[in-house]
């Protein structure tokens, strides 16, 4: 089916929906073009923290955008008003598919019919929670990585994806100061994240069979890539997130180790998330405010 087009996407807000590492830095990236970007996130707190993150960072951040302007960032705890007047929606609540369900319900029922829908869903094709969604559409997978620094996106259409959508996003996102690249087919991990998972995968493998330890792992990859290493990364996206995608992998594929998700789990049980508690891989980190 086609899909008739949002107007005015210059002038109407964006609405984010989950307040945590992700959800506040999409924000961000939407803030930066003098319009108004809505926060939704269940927790109020949350909320405010993403508001006041998108508030201290968007000066800096637009000011590196060609034509950027900061704009404002409102957040609340009611859906219907995060939405209202939304030429796009982003979902960027936790890799649970169930959940990503209702949300997908919802927003169907309560966005604008001109709305485009998109999830930050890391792992999940959108073609996986759009039963209950009568117009997909406007639906599609809106993958960022970890915006300003990292700005790449993936796009991925539900199956159902109306092209102008696609050819529209391609086009505004770049204002953003995001850099937008299609899956030209359905692809678990979409461009990127599929070949990240590999190496994500046996660094941590090399970790549970006792081979290395995550200093020295990450130590050996700054001295040949010239970047940081896996293990400090998965501590900034949160080992608990990580955690999510490999099970989705897992689930796909029964054939993958199991030691990489048992080392997971074990620093999860003990509270060690990464950078938002403060511990991770890592233990000189800052507590998450």
């Amino acid at each position: 089916m086609t899909f008739a087009l949002p107007t005015d996407t210059a002038t109407r807000p964006v609405a984010v929906l989950g307040a945590g590492t992700l959800g506040r830095r999409i924000a961000l990236m939407f803030a930066t073009r003098g319009g108004q970007v809505r926060v939704h996130d269940p927790a109020a707190q949350a909320g405010q923290d993403a508001r006041a993150y998108v508030e201290q960072q968007v000066a800096e951040v637009a000011a590196g955008i060609e034509g950027g302007t900061p704009g404002t960032v409102t957040a609340t705890t009611d859906l219907a008003e995060a939405l209202a007047g939304a030429w796009l929606v982003v979902e960027s609540v936790p890799e649970r598919l169930e959940l990503k369900k209702r949300v997908f319900a919802d927003l169907d029922r309560t966005a604008d019919a001109d709305a485009i829908l998109a999830s930050n869903s890391s792992s999940y094709p959108t073609s996986e929670f759009i039963d209950h969604v009568t117009r997909p559409e406007r639906v599609l997978n809106m993958h960022f990585y970890m915006p300003p620094q990292q700005p790449a996106v993936d796009l991925m259409s539900s199956g159902h994806t109306d092209r102008a959508v696609l050819d529209l996003l391609l086009r505004e996102l770049p204002h953003y100061g995001v850099l937008p690249f299609e899956a030209r087919r359905e692809s678990t991990g979409f461009i990127f994240n599929r070949i990240w998972a590999a190496i994500k995968r046996e660094a941590l493998s090399v970790v549970a069979e006792g081979v290395s330890t995550p200093e020295d792992v990450d130590a050996m990859w700054a001295s040949t890539m010239g970047t940081r290493g896996p293990f400090r990364t998965m501590d900034q996206v949160g080992l608990d997130v990580v955690l999510d995608i490999e099970n989705h992998y897992a689930a796909k594929n029964p054939t993958l180790p199991t030691g990489p998700r048992e080392l997971l789990r074990r620093y999860i049980d003990a509270g060690h998330l990464g950078v938002k508690t403060g511990r991770g891989f890592y233990d000189d980190y800052h507590q998450a405010g």
